[in-house]
């Protein structure tokens, strides 16, 4: 590569990166100062007032080039004076020998179209390892925690960070899968997408970035033997490893990872999956982060440039243009809702005027655009199906894959496999006596005042005022409420209960719902540590309900419900009729009550409560212990 070509790449890089910070400060305006330009500010100080400061610092860490980094320079007053530091000269003077911090970069949606208010921040802090003694790497830790700390107590967005050895990035060794790594589930994807999606907040420049020739291709191996033997006389850049191709097989992996995100983010997941399927399938071989590198380098003067969300919706759609037009036209909504766009607005934002053109290009009925600005007032049942869809068509794209016959094993760790397989199933699985779980198309549904009603034998839950929609419907209220619980779309306040011929009472089921909320709690597959998958399934927790729907003075031990929760994030109603029932159900897999965490509930109004509760806890301690 001639030096004009390399300058010029890394110019208009520059351009397109100030580009990226300038969205984020439009959509965070707060939060953005403080992770663009604060954060490195902080991990190159070292002050008693300064948050991350460690006593008896061996070496001072510095992020490279911060010194001549305008933007921080013309901030660190206001810095100094938020720590209630009155020195008047800089801290950005360092000594000759530092830990040198390579750089600092983002990667997700934060400064794309595709940032809401929910979007959290993930952040690879990069270092060399091999640079860091044991005690050194220590303090380095103590530091960034310490940073963290300030971060989750002064900012609204969270924030990740993610200490990484640039020859670990290299490698793609993203370590093992947890909520936040996907581990070796998908390692080439996840450099893919940091290519493709980062802002380099502070540091060296990815030399891939500027790897690009219009004229001829250039080869990255040579391109890396150049810089390292000073060809460009240039140190602002970092070898993170080149990125060619991803095997497809990977892609596998990726699909069962976002399978896992869509139990808690399905509009986010389905934007990720669309994406995957287009990428296994369309003949094109060049990754989608190389095409979108071409588009930015290629401009020359006055560039326009496209941020990676807006490229990757306008190459989904594209893909996506021929199939069946209700499909794709539901693909549109979903990147829609997902990216929070509201076209037709009185008051239009960046981020609708950034990607106005791609819906001319591909345009839908102004009702529908109106409809969809309105989403959060949407009826709940509404809201459902359209949650409901999304899953149907994840659904969908992944039997579409699977069809394909790829070698899911390659290159990932069957420990991972087994994981996300045993997490899925025991989210999608339907199984006897399984509590379902609602897909939410967002985190805040339009719940409703639920009103609970019995039609002949069988108990309903609709909402208010619109009894053909029914939430629920069961012959026993217990599993009723449980639904309702587990689902976190009971609102304690509103419930209401139509006149029936039954014993129980709405205060008696605002207790029963207060006692399983604090046993079970809500739903969440981002809590469940992902070292249960591993071990075998068994019951962690069980609450006994005795006889609540039968009458207040004739408590005889013949209704019996239990619910119980798996260590694999399951729940699970059973009713019986007597409690040797209970006991021959227990006895027949005593190892899954091993341990197993034992509440009772019988209404206090009873007459019988004590005797009963004694009664059911010995029987229930014989069959167990």
């Amino acid at each position: 590569m001639q030096t004009k070509t390399f300058l010029h790449n890394k110019n208009i890089y520059s351009e397109y990166n100030n580009f990226r910070k300038e969205i984020f400060s439009q959509f965070a305006p707060r939060d953005s100062e403080e992770i663009l330009y604060l954060l490195p500010w902080l991990l190159s100080v070292n002050h008693p007032s300064v948050p991350g400061y460690i006593k008896d610092l061996k070496k001072q860490f510095k992020v490279y080039s911060i010194e001549k980094n305008r933007e921080i320079i013309k901030r660190e007053r206001i810095f100094k004076t938020l720590f209630n530091i009155r020195k008047e000269e800089t801290f950005l003077k360092f000594p000759t020998d530092v830990n040198l911090i390579q750089g600092i970069y983002t990667i997700g949606s934060v400064g794309t179209i595709s940032q809401t208010s929910r979007s959290d921040c993930d952040i690879w802090i990069c270092f060399h390892k091999k640079s860091f003694d044991e005690k050194t790497l220590q303090q380095f830790t103590n530091k960034i925690n310490l940073v963290k700390d300030w971060f989750d107590a002064n900012l609204k967005m969270p924030v990740f960070f993610f200490v990484s050895d640039v020859e670990d990035i290299k490698s793609c060794n993203f370590g093992r899968i947890d909520h936040e790594s996907s581990g070796s589930i998908q390692r080439n994807i996840l450099k893919e997408e940091f290519y493709r999606t980062t802002i380099l907040i502070c540091g060296k420049i990815p030399l891939w970035w500027v790897c690009h020739d219009e004229e001829k291709p250039v080869d990255y191996c040579q391109l890396v033997e150049e810089y390292d033997h000073e060809a460009f006389a240039d140190y602002d850049c970092i070898d993170l490893g080149n990125l060619e191709t991803v095997d497809r097989g990977e892609y596998f992996g990726a699909a069962l990872w976002q399978f896992n995100k869509a139990l808690t983010h399905p509009l986010k997941s389905i934007i990720k999956m669309l994406l995957l399927e287009m990428l296994i399938v369309s003949p094109r071989e060049e990754l989608l982060c190389r095409q979108f590198r071409r588009s930015i380098l290629s401009q020359a003067v006055n560039p326009v440039f496209f941020d990676p969300s807006m490229f990757t919706m306008e190459a989904v759609l594209k893909y996506n243009e021929n199939i069946d037009p209700d499909t794709f036209e539901f693909i549109e909504k979903c990147f829609y809702l997902r990216y929070e766009i509201k076209l037709l607005s009185k008051k239009l934002t960046l981020k609708e005027n950034l990607c106005k053109d791609i819906f001319v290009k591909y345009p839908f009925d102004r009702n529908d655009i109106y409809h969809l600005n309105n989403f959060s007032s949407w009826p709940f049942y509404e809201q459902k199906q359209f949650g409901d869809s999304v899953l149907a068509l994840l659904r969908h794209i992944y039997k579409g894959i699977t069809t394909l016959n790829l070698d899911i094993t390659n290159g990932i760790n069957p420990q991972d496999l087994t994981i996300m397989g045993r997490k899925l199933s025991s989210c999608l699985g339907k199984k006897t006596h399984k509590v379902p779980i609602i897909h939410k198309t967002t985190d805040n549904l339009n719940l409703p005042v639920l009103t609970f009603h019995v039609e002949g034998k069988r108990w309903q839950v609709y909402p208010a005022g619109e009894p053909s929609q029914v939430i629920i419907e069961s012959t026993g209220i217990v599993y009723c409420l449980a639904y309702l619980i587990w689902n976190d779309i009971f609102l304690f306040g509103q419930v209401r209960m139509n006149p029936n011929p039954t014993p129980v009472t709405l205060q008696e089921i605002m207790n029963l719902a207060k006692r399983i909320h604090e046993i079970f709690g809500i739903y969440d597959a981002a809590l469940l540590d992902f070292d249960n998958f591993l071990k075998p399934e068994r019951i962690s927790k069980m609450l006994l309900v005795v006889s609540f729907e039968g009458a207040q003075h004739n408590k005889d031990m013949n209704d019996l419900c239990i619910i119980y929760k798996s260590n694999w994030g399951e729940l699970f109603v059973r009713r019986f009729k007597s409690l040797e029932q209970l006991k021959e159900f227990v006895n027949a897999d005593r190892d899954k009550f091993d341990r197993v965490d034992i509440h009772y509930y019988v209404q206090r109004s009873c007459q019988y409560y004590e005797k009963i509760i004694e009664r059911t806890k010995s029987i229930i301690s014989q069959a167990i212990l």
